[in-house]
């Protein structure tokens, strides 16, 4: 059980969640960050109390240190301002659960701490899965997953070796549009794609179950995570969201976690691990379950789960190119800039127009980011 947090991105969904969690199991919230939503960060402090908190929008944090200027709480900014939350000496575990790249530099500075990770950030491993592991192995940091898929794996890993393990099997809902031909979604509004059959999660993330690019993007996590190849994940289309994900070992058994779809439980156990504890969210009810199907994915009808796995494959700074691209698209879509289809086009053009860097450092890395993101914005912008 970790002893005292900060939680980075605590105005999202899985922030919300976080303190929830971190609230229930009695353990102290000692710093908060946002982008810019004041009100709800003001709303949470107050709440919490922490040392610390960082708004990265540099005119927000100005107006959030005049909120709270009655408390004895600090107040920072910028990415300096989440690097800070990160590392600070009074906690012992980050909850990573910003969006985009922007997690990558304030993961680092917690590795560099020796801070207990628990990773909700893909786009950190996505972008920069390479440096980020060997630095954590390298300084013995460690990483607890947040993300239900890659919980489940981790959980299933439990007490196995590395070469007992034969293949993940990586499964996903399929999301509201499984089965649809691409060209009958041409029309799809942004309303439509956020409403995930199962899960309740942000509107990014939700596009992004959509459109299947999340399982891509899982799928180049979990590589980096559990130290494999392409080759040893299998992406399972399973509708029902009750197994989040199950590994076949050497000897052709199959380990699978199951539980309700609630983000709650993959928080709490990040905070609570090696030690079980007490939850607050549902429990599987077996009687009412009448089916558990799985089918294979239609590469044709989700062509941005395709893109992904081959940016995997393709290695270096392809997959960072992919996923920054397809954030600004999701972002434009969701504004009612870009069409549905329109966002696998973005992401495959950046990554054909940018190419890839192989061996990259971070300030490479974080280059292809910005200019994955420049040539949507350019190409792609109404």
């Amino acid at each position: 059980m970790v002893n005292a947090i900060s939680i980075l991105g605590s105005t999202g969904s899985i922030g919300r969640q976080s303190i929830e969690a971190a609230v229930h199991l009695g353990v102290p919230v000692k710093a908060l960050t946002a982008q810019s939503k004041i009100d709800l960060l003001e709303e949470q402090a107050r709440r919490l109390n922490p040392e610390f908190v960082a708004v990265y929008d540099e005119q927000a944090a100005k107006a959030f240190k005049t909120a709270v200027a009655d408390t004895n709480i600090r107040v920072g900014s910028g990415i300096e301002g989440l690097m800070e939350a990160a590392a600070m000496d009074s906690i012992d575990c980050v909850v990573t659960a910003v969006s985009g790249a922007v997690g990558l530099k304030p993961t680092l500075a917690a590795i560099e701490q020796k801070k207990r990770i628990a990773l909700a950030n893909k786009e950190t491993l996505v972008c920069a899965g390479d440096i980020v592991m060997a630095k954590a192995a390298e300084l013995g940091a460690e990483i607890v997953p947040v993300d239900s898929e890659h919980s489940a794996i981790f959980q299933c890993l439990m007490g196995h070796e590395k070469k007992e393990l034969k293949k993940i099997l990586l499964t996903g809902s399929g999301g509201p549009f499984r089965g649809k031909p691409r060209a009958e979604l041409e029309n799809v509004t942004p309303e439509q794609a956020v409403k995930h059959p199962n899960w309740s999660m942000g509107a990014k993330i939700s596009v992004d179950s959509a459109t299947m690019m999340n399982k891509g993007l899982e799928f180049v996590e979990a590589m980096h995570l559990f130290g494999v190849t392409p080759d040893d994940i299998e992406v399972v289309v399973h509708p029902q969201s009750v197994i989040h994900s199950m590994v076949e070992l050497v000897d052709g058994t199959v380990i699978a976690q199951l539980g309700v779809p609630d983000m709650g439980l993959p928080i709490q156990l990040a905070m609570s691990y090696p030690e079980r504890c007490p939850s607050m969210f549902g429990r599987l009810d077996f009687s009412t379950l009448k089916d558990l199907t799985f089918e294979a994915p239609d590469f044709e009808k989700t062509p941005c789960l395709k893109l992904a796995i081959d940016c995997a494959r393709l290695g270096g700074t392809a997959p960072c190119v992919m996923s920054a691209a397809n954030e600004v698209a999701v972002g434009l879509f969701l504004r009612h800039k870009l069409g549905y289809n329109r966002i696998y086009d973005a992401a495959a053009g950046a990554v054909e127009k940018l190419g890839v860097i192989h061996n990259a450092d971070l300030d490479t890395i974080l280059e292809a980011d910005s200019a994955a993101r420049a040539y949507v914005l350019e190409t792609f912008s109404k």
